[in-house]
């Protein structure tokens, strides 16, 4: 098992490696994967050093949990930290984020992995509303005193929801989509969450795959995929399905940012460690659909940092390519 570099999760006060592992495609959303296939996922990330597993009671509808859960009563040598989050099995309307309905779902979770407190609960991109509500972080401060949560945070859409949830003394961290194609928490986010002490998750860092440079126009998605069902916000946030980038432009732009890529690494590790690099950021959470995907995300840590030239590459690549497709939306 390898050891990885591991920084302190906002107010959890836990450490956590700098690549964890998002679990979305283990549930659901991203074409079938077998039990078996995901089981040997979380057992490559945690021989590879990954120490941080995020998941979500929504995805497969709680079968990501559940293989999380089974995963950790085999193998409990494995410290991991494992966040989870509630809220999406609903109707989206504030008046459902409230405490009866938060006891019962993490008493869902918490059956699903196998543990009498989660280590960290967030809520999933909820209503904007629900982030300016003293009774929503009550509730959530109630969870803590009854010990079924250790921890809570939030998972955001926008730059704005981002900062009024770091103004909250009880939220230890923030959830964000972050990777060089969505540069504006670079802006505020990040350092007001390093202010505050407040730690940063960022996912989507490849882009939902577009990062990597292995699509091209003709590249076809199943029909159950998200990136065939929902590229133009059909059935969540736009921004969760490629950054919210255009497709055939978004390839275009990940062209580019291959040629970027240093020698040895793969344009894949090349923008897990740009994400890596940027100050405030605690883990960044790529999914993966096999051993070696994972095992491959977690040797992003052992790349040098990139360069000033690149990062400066990166930035401009930003600016003319992406930035007016995103940085008002989000």
């Amino acid at each position: 098992m390898r050891v990885m570099e591991q920084r302190v999760l906002g107010r959890t006060g836990r450490n956590v490696s700098v690549v964890g592992l998002g679990t979305w495609q283990l549930g659901a959303d991203w074409g079938d994967v077998r039990e078996e296939d995901a089981l040997a996922v979380l057992d490559a990330a945690v021989d590879a050093g990954v120490t941080f597993f995020d998941t979500a009671d929504v995805y497969g509808d709680g079968r990501s949990e559940q293989l999380i859960g089974r995963y950790l009563r085999e193998r409990p040598d494995a410290d991991v930290f494992v966040a989870t989050k509630m809220g999406r099995r609903v109707e989206q309307i504030p008046e459902n984020y409230v405490l009866d309905n938060f006891r019962v779902w993490n008493d869902r979770s918490r059956k699903n992995l196998g543990v009498d407190t989660l280590d960290l609960v967030q809520l999933h991109c909820p209503p904007t509303a629900v982030y300016s509500s003293d009774a929503v972080f009550d509730a959530l401060d109630t969870l803590v005193a009854e010990e079924r949560i250790a921890a809570y945070g939030v998972s955001v859409e926008t730059c704005a929801e981002a900062l009024t949830a770091i103004a909250r003394p009880g939220t230890a961290s923030v959830q964000i989509i972050l990777n060089p194609f969505r540069l504006k928490p670079l802006e505020e986010v990040l350092p007001a969450a390093a202010e505050a002490g407040v730690g940063i998750i960022a996912r989507v860092p490849l882009a939902s795959g577009l990062l990597s440079g292995k699509y091209t126009k003709d590249t076809v998605f199943a029909p159950d995929d998200h990136r065939t069902y929902n590229r133009h916000g059909e059935s969540f946030d736009q921004g969760e399905t490629f950054s919210g980038v255009d497709y055939e432009s978004g390839l275009e732009a990940a062209a580019e940012f291959s040629a970027l890529t240093p020698e040895g690494a793969t344009p894949a590790q090349a923008a897990l460690r740009w994400i890596i690099q940027q100050p405030g950021v605690t883990s960044v959470i790529p999914g993966a659909r096999s051993a070696a995907q994972a095992r491959a995300n977690a040797e992003a840590t052992e790349l040098p940092p990139l360069s000033e030239a690149t990062l400066a590459a990166v930035r401009e690549l930003y600016d003319t390519r992406i930035r007016p497709q995103v940085h008002h939306r989000w």
